[in-house]
Order: structure tokens, then sequence, then C-alpha cells
């Protein structure tokens, strides 16, 4: 199951990322190997309903977010979320992210190079384990999804804001196939620039350190006791 993909917004591996840009992070979503969300549903302790972005950019990503720490957090799970199905690649999707979301000053020709190289790889690797021949469609009914559910803030301010973020990747190879679940933990750091919240890899070599002294939380579902006990605050739909 593909539950990572080409996300560079924090080192996951903890390793001191002094010195690196955008393309030369790794990839920082991480799976819970292994878990299973418990039967018993335990209510989240804490929920917040996200404000939308004022309008869709020219590569229909969700953007001008409000100047809050709500605002932010909406940013990052925008940033967070793929859609990879039909013809829809992982090329599109993480070049989308790329231009919609990371801050200008720090986008370059080679940093999108890079992170379009190893999208490529992402999606021949999705390829195969859905049974089809790289560079074609997906499978009809066949997707790989990842949506946030879920966050905890590291550190705020008027203008910098940085948490962990808690995705559920859902894929299918096909309309006849299980669908699987599985979760990840990604680390995120924004900046208010020309008017909205966008990622920053200089915002997170600032709180990288910051974040894995305090520990990762836990990767749980809303509804597992230790999400509770982890920190996380649950996203509830907007209405």
């Amino acid at each position: 199951m593909l539950t990572g993909y080409v996300m560079f917004s924090g080192d996951e591996s903890g390793a001191d990322p002094q010195g690196k840009g955008w393309a030369d992070l790794p990839a920082s979503a991480s799976p819970e190997a292994g878990y299973t969300q418990p039967a018993e549903w335990v209510e989240p302790e804490r929920w917040t309903a996200l404000p939308s972005g004022k309008r869709l950019d020219v590569r229909g990503s969700e953007v001008g977010f409000p100047h809050t720490l709500e605002g932010a957090v909406a940013a990052a799970a925008a940033a967070n979320t793929v859609n990879i199905e039909g013809s829809r690649s992982t090329v599109d999707e993480q070049l989308r992210i790329y231009y919609s979301y990371v801050a200008k000053a720090e986008q370059s020709d080679e940093n999108a190079e890079k992170i379009e190289l190893a999208a490529v790889e992402t999606d021949k690797m999705l390829h195969r384990e859905m049974g089809v021949r790289p560079g074609g469609p997906l499978p009809s009914g066949a997707y790989m999804r990842n949506v946030v559910i879920g966050y905890k803030v590291i550190r705020e301010s008027d203008d910098e804001v940085s948490v962990w973020v808690l995705a559920r990747v859902t894929q299918k190879a096909g309309e006849t196939k299980k669908e699987t679940v599985d979760y990840t933990r990604t680390l995120n750091a924004l900046v208010w620039k020309g008017g909205d919240w966008k990622l920053s890899a200089a915002a997170t070599e600032r709180v990288v350190q910051k974040a894995f002294k305090d520990g990762k939380p836990a990767i749980v579902a809303p509804g597992d006791a230790v999400f509770n006990e982890a920190g996380w605050t649950a996203i509830r739909e907007a209405s």
C-alpha cells in the first residue's frame, strides 16, 4: 500500500535539516505500521471547523486563507490534500501543491525538477501496485487520496505557525477491490506572505528541533482514546 507522497514540508526522520532546500528535505509523511483503530469510539476532546480559502488559484488549489491560527492550519490541510485517480497523476498533484503552497521566495526550477522526478518514481510504484503500466491512467474506480483529519500546534505567532498534521490515506486498486486505509503524520511550518499562508522550509528549520524534542504525537485515528492523549485536535467538516 502506498502511504507516503512527495511533500517536502518537514524532516520526519529527525535529521538536522539545516541548509537544506525544499527538494533536499525527505518526504515527511510517515505511516503507522499495522495500526488498527479500536472498535470502541471515544469522542475527541478538541474539534475545529477550519475556514475555507477565498478563491481557487490557476491550478485549482484553494488559497486566500484568513490571517489567523485556524487560517494557517486550513492552508496546511489544503496543502496536504491529494487526490490521484483516472489520468490525474502524482506528478500533477505534487507540482500543483509546490506552486500553489510553497513560499515563492523558496521556489526554484531546480527544486521543482527534483520534486517532479521524485513524484515520477512514486507514480510508477502506485501504478505497479494497482497492476497497470506506468504512464497511463489508473484502473476504473482506482484512487489514492490523502485527507487531513487532525492537527497539533507546535508553535504559533502572528506571521508564523508550525503544526503536526494528521492525515488519512485511502487507496483502492479498482471498482471491485477493497479499500485500504492508513494514517500519516507530517510536520508543516507556514509563514504569512503576500496576503496568504505558505509552506516554508526556512520556518521548518526554525522549529524542527523543538518539534522532535517535544516528541512526535502518536499516529492514531479520531475516536481512538490515544488521539486525545496525544493532543490532537480533530477537524470537523465545514457545513
